[in-house]
């Protein structure tokens, strides 16, 4: 029994670092996207790719989407709080704000999740552990990106926006994790879904915001394509299956290692130094992910 644990628990692991190396980077991408796309037509593109990558994918393994319109229902709503109105808001925030400060704002998301799951009772198990482990890598991210030095980006429009994405992130966990995981139906399926719900959600807004002419730099294209096809689509396979193994709140933390594979990216390419706080936001994601091992 021990044993299984440990295996399933490695699993975890290593699904949750693939996920923080495709969202880690995702700051980037947007900032860069910016350079000849709209915030609007960023989260269109990003969210069509996403969908056109999990649907043949999910078609070709047998799988059906599902047709019942409640469970439908469910996935417009999680598709709204986690995907539409976040990616916009974010896409939004990085117009007047610096990607590192919106790093450090949706590292919140967790804090939010853990908020919301315990008020409508999807997660009540907030041991001091685990709320040690939340503050600890909270703490972590906050030194990482020194955000004092930046007090009027994160005091900013853009900054509040962010803060309002990170909260509705952390209302899409908790919506997931009460009505559409661990229902049988896998997560690719869910995942090329609620993405394409997301993009469907978009559509009325492309006629006022979303046909301003792009401007077609390399690096701009480049940086919407990696964003859709990996940080949207391959990445939310990862999402819906740490959400079923782990609960909504554990999946949450995840935000704790962005600025993580920001920093290692960072010192492996430009050299930028490595402080301690990396070691704070690890333990923090060690206490709030442990689980007991007293199980006969």
């Amino acid at each position: 029994m021990r044993t299984d644990r440990q295996r399933v628990t490695r699993a975890g692991i290593a699904r949750v670092a693939g996920l923080a190396l495709l969202w880690g980077s995702g700051f980037l991408w947007i900032k860069l996207a910016l350079r000849g796309f709209n915030p609007v037509q960023i989260v269109f593109t990003r969210l069509l790719l996403g969908f056109l990558v999990l649907t043949p994918i999910a078609l070709s393994r047998g799988l059906r989407f599902p047709r019942q319109g409640r469970l439908w229902g469910h996935l417009f709503v999680a598709a709204l709080v986690a995907n539409t109105v976040p990616y916009l808001l974010f896409s939004v925030a990085e117009e007047t704000i610096g990607s590192n400060v919106a790093g450090v704002l949706n590292a919140t998301t967790p804090l939010w999740t853990l908020l919301l799951a315990f008020l409508v009772g999807v997660d009540r198990t907030v041991t001091v552990r685990k709320a040690a482990g939340f503050a600890l890598g909270f703490l972590g991210v906050v030194v990482i990106f020194s955000p004092w030095e930046s007090a009027s980006e994160i005091a900013s429009w853009g900054g509040l926006a962010c803060l309002a994405a990170a909260a509705s992130y952390g209302l899409g966990y908790v919506y997931m994790g009460r009505y559409l995981s661990g229902r049988g139906i896998p997560p690719l399926v869910l995942s090329a879904a609620q993405l394409g719900a997301a993009t469907v959600l978009l559509v009325p807004v492309l006629p006022f915001a979303g046909l301003e002419s792009p401007v077609w730099r390399p690096d701009a294209v480049a940086s919407l394509l990696v964003l859709g096809v990996l940080g949207t689509g391959a990445a939310y396979v990862l999402n819906y299956r740490i959400i079923d193994d782990e609960g909504p709140t554990a999946a949450s933390v995840v935000t704790y290692l962005l600025p993580v594979v920001a920093v290692l990216l960072g010192w492996v390419i430009l050299r930028e130094a490595v402080t301690t706080a990396i070691a704070l936001v690890l333990a923090g994601v060690t206490l709030t992910r442990r689980r007991s091992t007293e199980i006969g």
